[in-house]
């Protein structure tokens, strides 16, 4: 107990919180589609990496994720996320999330607090313009930072955009709670989540996964927001997907 009429749930305030969520079923979501895009990066990211983390390839290889939450548990929002495929302590594939934005102030303070997301609040919109799909990252707004263009062509088949994200997709990210006195009184840790896709099926049963062609532009460099960081190279694939989903939480993986 923290208060002491007893505590009420997993955030502050605990009479009142802003979030909550079952630890057994994590954060569930449903109805949602995101536009996502996987390329080689250019240059060399193991300065945003944390110890204990290294590139999974050489060259590295990363991605950009922008999707629409019609209803989730922690509010209806829309999410950027960018991502760097890398081995964590146990050598093992995930991936590693050095910036991720939301529309929504449950989700960024549930996803810092919890898993060590690097939340902000960002404007981030996906729209059908003409025969293609825009996904944009603005913050402030205005000021756009990130643009991916996709034109869905086909459906994807086989396996390849299982190798891209697992079942389920492991993720990584670093919590940090400052200190106060001195050091050691705060806490930083690597932890270990993991998304749970289910792609939506039409009616012959085939997966909402359809591939393309698409650009990544980093229109308007910010140092607030280096999300350029994450140089294109080369775009390796490209995808639109309709899909409901689960976040769980698996492990601290080091405590630093």
């Amino acid at each position: 107990m923290v208060l002491k009429g007893g505590d009420k749930g997993e955030s502050i305030p605990f009479d009142a919180p802003l979030y909550d969520f079952d630890r057994e079923r994590g954060i569930e979501y449903r109805n949602c589609d995101a536009v996502a895009a996987l390329f080689l990066i250019k240059g060399d990211i193991n300065p945003i990496l944390p110890e204990g983390v290294e590139p999974y390839s050489d060259p590295p290889m990363g991605g950009v994720w922008i999707s629409r939450y019609s209803y989730s548990t922690l509010g209806a929002y829309n999410e950027e996320v960018s991502v760097i495929q890398v081995k964590d302590v146990h050598g093992e594939m995930g991936y590693y999330i050095p910036y991720i934005y939301v529309t929504n102030d449950a989700a960024m303070a549930a996803g810092r607090e919890v898993a060590g997301a690097p939340k902000k609040l960002a404007d981030i919109k996906i729209e059908n313009k003409l025969d293609l799909v825009e996904a944009t990252l603005e913050r402030p707004s205005g000021r756009r930072l990130i643009t991916i263009l996709f034109k869905p062509v086909t459906r994807a088949m086989g396996n390849i955009i299982d190798a891209y994200f697992p079942y389920p997709a492991p993720l990584l990210s670093v919590r940090h709670v400052p200190w106060i006195e001195r050091p050691g009184d705060g806490l930083t840790q690597l932890i270990a989540w993991c998304a749970e896709l289910d792609y939506h099926l039409d009616p012959k049963g085939e997966r909402a996964i359809w591939t393309g062609p698409a650009s990544v532009t980093y229109d308007s460099p910010s140092f607030c927001d280096p999300v350029h960081k994450l140089e294109v190279d080369e775009v390796l694939a490209a995808m639109y997907f309709q899909f409901d989903m689960k976040l769980k939480f698996r492990e601290v993986q080091k405590q630093y």
